[in-house]
């Protein structure tokens, strides 16, 4: 069914290049050119013009190639730039871009009004004083102008048509007024028609006032080439983008500049820059001696008002020189009606309508107000209501050479980082840019970027470092809070060929001690089950080394399969909770195999992970055997991958799946529900997340706050470093006291020692921290920690381990206790307890310690006990680390290095 209505849309010529190009024939040209031209003089002026020509073209290369690089929206040069280079600088060079076409609105207002008041001065019209005539006329003409933005598209682009009539029109009367022989009256006020001579003297500069500089006056002429943008800010009204943009754009810039060539050669070539106007002026016979000047070899003595600075005619003087110049000048005064006030239109639909972009994005907070669109067109009423009230605040103002600078800087630099995007995006190597533009290069686009920077800082130095820091803010403020977009920008290419570049580069450089950190790999299942064990490794790990969170799936062999769908919502979790992390699942059949393959094939090059860490297995006396056996087994395969091992026990566990009400995995930890019994086939696994929509899995999936992301005080972080594995039970408590929750805690240092050593050691210890420069200062030596343990706490033990011993003395000795343990290697027969009795009454003892000298701190930190994987069984290994941590309320981390250095002292 065809709808009722449709959109209004533009072709090439009326919806960009006459668009263009009435926004660049703006009050630049008929109220300062002239004057621009007395000032540098025609060469200078040239230069000028062909200066911003070049910044402009090639700008309007780089537009065009973007333009042609995929279906363009609406939201014209934001949009252009923000899905080329990415939100960060889209969104800063967006915001910028809306609000100098907001300054610019007054600027044209500001122009039209200079000339509505000299027409009310001379007829008795005058308001109040000419300053305030401006004010008061620009304001009213904004006013009105809003009136037929508000209309619609179809108006504006009526309006635009009649425009660009009216100013072919004056075009015409002026060229036609410099080949008409000049009246008299025109004379006195400085018009002889063509003459060499006045071109020969008017070619070079005459530096006058303040401004009187190349640079003042570039700046002054600068925001006339600015209108380059005014067809691609409407590209969500355009027919079709990828041809109008380019061929509008480029046609607009040759055209334009044919004519201020022109009109800049041809008026300096027939007016004097110093005139009076006095029809009295002519010169005598006697009076030639005493005439200076050029105009005196045309009748005319200008002498007395050129020494006191008086002429109020001439080019120097002037603004509407053109006006004097033309055939009938009330058409220049209607061509300068039209060029202002259809540049001011442009300006005032341009900015809305990129900013209505922005908006939408979200990429600021607060601005979402005005993203608000109404009617068929989608039209931005708020928009322009917010760019009618700047527009007011500059045309207080008043001053035309005041506001032009301004709007020079920001527009330079829209300019540069156009221009740098779209050389981004090529030395990048993005697959996704592929502009379809012929004549676009990457090294012209470089250029431009260099160029417009270059100019900012000539112009006005302060104005530009003012722009710089405003792009700066709201490119970091973007950049910190990461909006949730992707666009596949330029940003993303370049970020993946750098990350490439650098790890390919870092495989031919061989590890050191001094560059060693422990890259984790973190088996969390899906991380927000543990929240705990999360937050303990991004505390290490953040911005110093590698994390990634590994979720072994079990399956059976016939349906293998890994929902891509959790994996993104498991990195939104991250991503929310501020966590930097990767995250990897794999499929097996079970937990150690799976394990054992995230251990081999985890990581890229140099950036892999040496360090695995895993939460302790608090249910481990009621999972089942098999359970066990693949939890002992993880880490005995690490021990022999090189790894080294980290174990965190927190007193409530780490497992919080009841909580999240999701799927765990039944035999990595603490979770005793749905288990199966041996024998009894295992079910598979089911969605974690089934019951949420993609979308909403970060959101959803509650954030459940935990003792590392709590700031903590003056206690202590206990380090029981009992064996030498290298340093990294040193270095992670150092790593941790980096941060800032945990910068007030103070490391205790404990170590093993003999009685009549203690001192020595002590020193001897404090001397070695000293050099490993990790600021511990306190070092306890435990003299009595090979003492035996207290009973009642031998007896806690043996009850840990009493439901798998084998009591193989009971037995009658015909049967071998080899042929008891075939089918249950981890039950503990006698031979073992006698063999490991020693360890166990050292493991027992060491927790009289604990709970005496560590019940208050904030976290522990004790060397991993090792046993040989034929030698213990899992189930007496798992009581020393029960007993380890019996009856302690502080999060303990049982850490083993795998004997690589991690900390040395020596400076090469």
């Amino acid at each position: 069914m065809k709808p009722k209505w449709e959109p209004v849309r533009f072709g090439w010529v009326k919806g960009v290049m006459i668009r263009c190009m009435l926004n660049i024939w703006g009050v630049i040209l008929y109220l300062r050119l002239p004057w621009i031209t007395a000032q540098a003089g025609i060469g200078l002026t040239w230069v000028i013009i062909l200066m911003s020509v070049v910044v402009t073209s090639i700008t309007g290369l780089s537009i065009s190639a973007i333009s042609t690089n995929g279906k363009v929206k609406a939201g014209g040069t934001y949009f252009l730039i923000s899905r080329s280079l990415g939100p960060e600088l889209g969104g800063s060079i967006g915001l910028i871009f809306a609000f100098a076409n907001a300054v610019a609105v007054a600027m044209h207002t500001v122009g039209f009004a200079e000339t509505i008041s000299p027409i009310m001065q001379e007829n008795n019209a005058v308001m109040t004083d000419p300053s305030n005539d401006i004010r008061i006329i620009g304001i009213i003409t904004v006013t009105v102008l809003l009136g037929i933005s508000l209309a619609g598209m179809e108006w504006e682009a009526k309006a635009q048509v009649v425009f660009f009539f009216v100013i072919m029109v004056s075009f015409v009367s002026y060229m036609v007024g410099t080949v008409i022989p000049a009246s008299e009256d025109k004379q006195s006020k400085g018009f002889f028609g063509y003459q060499g001579s006045i071109f020969l003297e008017n070619i070079v500069p005459n530096w006058r006032g303040e401004t009187g500089t190349f640079f003042g006056m570039f700046s002054i002429f600068f925001p006339s080439a600015t209108g380059i943008l005014a067809g691609a800010n409407i590209s969500g009204d355009l027919r079709d983008p990828a041809v109008a943009i380019p061929k509008g754009t480029l046609l607009s810039i040759f055209w334009t500049t044919i004519s201020y060539l022109v009109i800049s050669a041809t008026i300096g070539s027939c007016v004097v820059r110093d005139a009076s106007g006095d029809l009295n002026d002519t010169v005598l016979l006697n009076e030639t001696e005493d005439c200076v000047g050029l105009s005196c070899y045309y009748g005319w003595n200008f002498t007395d008002c050129r020494e006191s600075e008086t002429c109020r005619y001439g080019l120097a003087n002037q603004y509407q020189a053109m006006s004097m110049v033309s055939a009938f000048s009330p058409l220049i005064t209607a061509g300068i009606f039209a060029a202002t006030l259809s540049s001011a239109l442009a300006c005032l639909v341009s900015a809305p309508k990129v900013f209505q972009c922005l908006c939408k994005d979200k990429l600021y907070p607060v601005i979402g107000f005005f993203g608000k669109g109404y009617g068929k067109n989608n039209e931005p009423i708020r928009g322009y209501i917010l760019t009618f009230i700047i527009a007011i605040a500059f045309i207080l103002i008043a001053e035309l050479n005041t506001i032009a600078p301004i709007i020079s800087n920001f527009f330079l630099c829209s300019y540069a980082l156009i221009n740098f995007s779209c050389f981004h995006a090529t030395v990048t190597n993005s697959p996704g840019w592929r502009p379809s533009f012929r004549f676009y290069n990457k090294w012209t686009s470089l250029f431009g970027a260099v160029v417009s920077i270059v100019i900012m800082f000539l112009l006005t130095w302060w104005a530009a470092l003012i722009a710089v820091a405003i792009i700066g803010f709201l490119l970091g403020y973007v950049t910190y809070k990461k909006p949730n977009v992707n666009w596949g920008s330029s940003v993303q290419a370049g970020t993946y060929s750098m990350a490439l570049t650098y790890s390919v580069n870092l495989t031919g450089v061989e590890d050191h001690v001094k560059n060693f950190r422990p890259q984790c790999l973190v088996l969390t299942g899906p991380p927000n089950f543990r929240p705990a064990l999360v937050d303990f490794v991004g505390t290490i790990t953040k911005n110093v080394s590698l994390m990634i969170c590994g979720n072994v799936v079990t399956v059976s062999k016939r349906k293998p399969r890994i929902n891509i769908a959790d994996s993104e919502g498991h990195l939104k979790w991250l991503n929310k909770r501020k966590v930097r992390s990767f995250y990897t699942s794999i499929a097996a059949e079970d937990l150690q195999s799976g394990a054992k393959n995230l251990m081999q094939v985890s990581g890229l090059g140099r950036l892999k992970p040496n360090t695995l860490i895993l939460g302790y297995k608090k249910n481990w006396q009621q999972d089942s055997t098999q359970s066990l056996e693949e939890y002992i087994g993880i880490i005995h395969d690490a021990f022999e991958f090189n790894y080294g091992v980290c174990i965190l026990k927190m007193k409530d566990g780490l497992d919080m799946s009841r909580i999240v009400q999701s799927h765990v995995n039944p035999a990595f930890e603490d979770s005793d529900n749905d288990i199966p019994s041996e024998g009894e086939e295992k079910e598979e696994p089911t969605n974690p997340d089934a019951h949420l929509r993609d979308e909403d899995l970060a959101v959803n999936k509650e954030q459940k706050s935990t003792v590392f992301q709590s700031k903590q005080g003056k206690y202590n972080i206990d380090v029981y470093w009992l064996f030498d594995d290298g340093g990294l039970t040193l270095l992670i408590p150092y790593l941790l006291t980096r941060r800032k929750r945990w910068s007030k805690c103070k490391v205790r240092v404990f170590i093993s020692g003999h009685p009549d050593t203690i001192e020595e050691d002590c020193k001897e210890m404090q001397l070695l921290l000293s050099k490993f420069r990790l600021g511990f200062q306190e070092v306890i030596v435990l003299p009595d920690i090979s003492l035996k343990p207290q009973d009642k706490n031998q007896k806690i033990f043996e009850d840990i381990v009493a439901a798998y011993r084998l009591n193989d003395g009971l037995r009658d000795c015909s049967e071998s206790i080899e042929e008891m343990k075939r089918d249950a290697l981890w039950r503990i027969s006698d031979q073992d307890l006698k063999t490991h009795c020693l360890k166990t009454e050292r493991h027992v003892r060491l927790n009289e310690i604990l709970c005496e000298k560590s019940k208050d701190a904030s976290i522990i930190f004790m060397s991993l006990p090792v046993a040989k994987k034929a030698a213990c069984p899992s189930a007496l290994y798992m009581a020393w680390l029960e007993m380890l941590s019996h009856n302690l309320d502080p999060p303990i981390v049982f850490i083993r290095g795998n004997q690589q250095d991690a900390l040395t002292v020596y400076c090469q």
